[in-house]
């Protein structure tokens, strides 16, 4: 029964989709009911977490006898992104993929520090609430950082650590994005669809399809979210920087990029390949930014292959 019913939610999702007059807040309800059909399909469920600061809203799929994972996705994001890569893991490990503090439907607070070491110490505290001593954490972008942070702060915490074309190092080449904050302009703050167009054409250079109906309501959704968005990237970009603690990351850490990677430069793999002693990189010619979104079942393929070395 629950079979047939992802299978009649999929083809209603996919009517919906390929109708071209469907209006945007349509689209808000697709975003949402596609995320949790793929979220169901990874065999995850939502949990909400209280942690005593804030209440966690998480994807956690258990397995007993597997250890444990934590998905830490990246600004702006939120625990759906890894949806579809989870499904390529979801028979080999305990997976826990929080919506961090800001984003998704944990949700946002002014008063709350957005640096990454406060975000790692929640993932300490969220670990702690699900009853998990120790954990392979993995983060892409800014979620790399806060993975990097983690293990930096918490060792005895720390399996493994994989990095997805993290942030927290000055990378020897500027990218795009670097480039336009130079010139006072980020664009993570969007103002209409023209620059989210922009904007999400840096993210990726291999996006999965979405219909453009839910592309206009993500669109929305950042215009209203940029004086939140603003916040949090004050709170942690360019902040506590690692370059020079990089060699006291001591867990065994992967580092993946992928060269395309339009908001940070690919050179800052080797920044963080020469910092830390433990470390292996690889990188993909023809991706972006979000290779767990471009490339699902060949990165979790590569972190799997990483971690059962280990």
């Amino acid at each position: 029964m629950k079979k047939v019913l992802l299978s009649t939610l999929m083809v209603l999702l996919i009517a919906v989709a390929t109708s071209p007059w469907w209006p945007t807040s349509v689209g808000h309800v697709l975003y949402e009911q596609s995320g949790m059909l793929e979220a169901r399909l990874a065999g995850l469920e939502e949990q909400q977490v209280d942690i005593g600061e804030m209440v966690m809203s998480v994807h956690v799929q258990r397995q007993s006898d597997k250890p444990a994972l934590v998905l830490l996705h990246g600004f702006s994001a939120d625990k759906n992104v890894f949806n579809r890569f989870a499904r390529h893991l979801k028979d080999d490990f305990t997976i826990v993929i929080p919506d961090l503090a800001g984003h998704g439907k944990t949700g946002f607070n002014s008063a709350w520090d957005y640096s990454a070491a406060a975000q790692a110490e929640r993932v300490v505290k969220l670990m702690d609430k699900l009853d998990i001593a120790q954990a392979h954490i993995m983060g892409n972008s800014m979620g790399g950082f806060i993975s990097a942070v983690f293990a930096l702060n918490y060792p005895e915490r720390t399996l493994s650590a994989t990095l997805i074309d993290p942030a927290g190092v000055r990378s020897p080449q500027a990218s795009d994005m670097e480039k336009m904050l130079a010139q006072g302009r980020n664009p993570f703050e969007i103002d209409n669809r023209e620059q989210f167009d922009a904007f999400f054409a840096m993210t990726m250079a291999r996006p999965p399809w979405f219909p453009d109906v839910a592309l206009a309501a993500v669109a929305e959704q950042y215009q209203a979210r940029k004086p939140e968005l603003r916040a949090i990237f004050e709170g942690f970009h360019g902040k506590g920087m690692l370059d020079e603690q990089l060699h006291r990351i001591t867990a065994p850490t992967l580092i993946l990029w992928g060269a395309q990677d339009r908001l940070i430069h690919v050179s800052s793999a080797q920044v963080w390949a020469k910092g830390i002693a433990n470390s292996e990189v690889h990188i993909w010619d023809d991706i972006g930014h979000m290779p767990m979104m471009e490339i699902p079942a060949e990165s979790a393929s590569r972190i799997k292959t990483f971690i059962n070395k280990i």
